[in-house]
């Protein structure tokens, strides 16, 4: 690590989210998304494909009681690597219902392991498609073993596109598994894309669930996002009860297609338009997963 300030090189997020026209039932989770401290405090790893702004825990919880979220997960962002520090003082600060996934070494003891659980982590993220390197898919069938008598999921960030044969790898785990921004597809390829298909055919699994999140990641569509809509409504009836929905806030990787976090929730009463199943995606969804009491 490096204890120099770098001057952030991504957009920060909309200031003040508007409130969504949808309301969102009691118990409402937001399922992923990151917050970054002061450099001087929270050092980067030396080598990142982005330097933050400073979106600290209590701006994130402004703008989750404004969208209408109760609960949140808040995801170990790759440019802190395995130094989940800030999310565990965020844990212990009782400020806000809160679950974390961690980025951890892959010979991280069981006690460190242990020691996370306690604090709220419920699962290890393995990111293969951005720019800062961490875990690698090598990685996930012995975490998965060491994981699994905690109830521990293994999250995956993950480029269908560029890596098909991901899908085999992924389904060969024998472990709760979750996929976060739609698996990099692309909207422009269509529902009969091979990539999109193979989406499907892993949320058809009965231990893969996945996020509705990160609109930018997959739609030049901006900023309506109104092409996901499909898709997303494919996922949903594929699996109706392993569904998840995310901010991604501070939108780290969006830059030029930056949302406003209010138009993000509303987005959800696209893709699921019936209010039960809204709950399930909201509450009952996360409530299971990530052990909410």
């Amino acid at each position: 690590m490096t204890s120099s300030v770098r001057a952030p090189d991504i957009p920060g997020p909309v200031a003040t989210a508007r409130r969504p026209k949808i309301r969102f039932p009691a118990g409402a989770t937001d399922c992923h998304a990151h917050i970054f401290g002061p450099q001087e405090q929270y050092p980067l790893l030396p080598k990142t494909h982005f330097v933050p702004h400073l979106n600290p825990l209590a701006d994130y919880i402004r703008m989750e009681r404004i969208i209408g979220c109760e609960r949140g997960v808040l995801v170990q962002p790759s440019v802190y690597g395995p130094d989940n520090s800030l999310i565990i003082e965020a844990l212990k600060s009782k400020q806000f219902d809160l679950r974390a996934i961690a980025v951890v070494n892959a010979d991280i003891s069981d006690r460190a392991l242990e020691d996370l659980n306690a604090v709220g982590f419920r699962g290890i993220r393995i990111n293969t498609a951005s720019g800062t390197k961490g875990l690698t898919l090598a990685d996930a069938p012995r975490l998965a073993e060491r994981i699994r008598p905690m109830g521990w999921h293994l999250q995956f960030y993950v480029d269908l596109r560029v890596m098909p044969q991901i899908e085999q790898e992924l389904a060969a785990l024998k472990i709760d598994i979750v996929i976060d921004h739609f698996a990099r597809i692309s909207t422009a390829e269509g529902l009969e894309a091979g990539p999109f298909k193979a989406l499907l055919r892993l949320v058809s699994r009965d231990n893969c669930w996945a996020k509705l999140m990160g609109p930018y990641f997959i739609s030049d569509d901006v900023p309506a996002f109104a092409d996901i809509a499909p898709f997303a409504q494919k996922m949903i009836a594929t699996a109706p009860d392993r569904m998840l929905w995310g901010s991604d806030w501070p939108h780290p990787s969006a830059r030029e297609k930056m949302p406003d976090d209010g138009h993000l929730a509303d987005l959800l009463g696209d893709w699921a338009q019936d209010e039960q199943q809204r709950k399930k995606i909201l509450v009952d969804n996360p409530q299971r997963l990530y052990g909410f009491e």
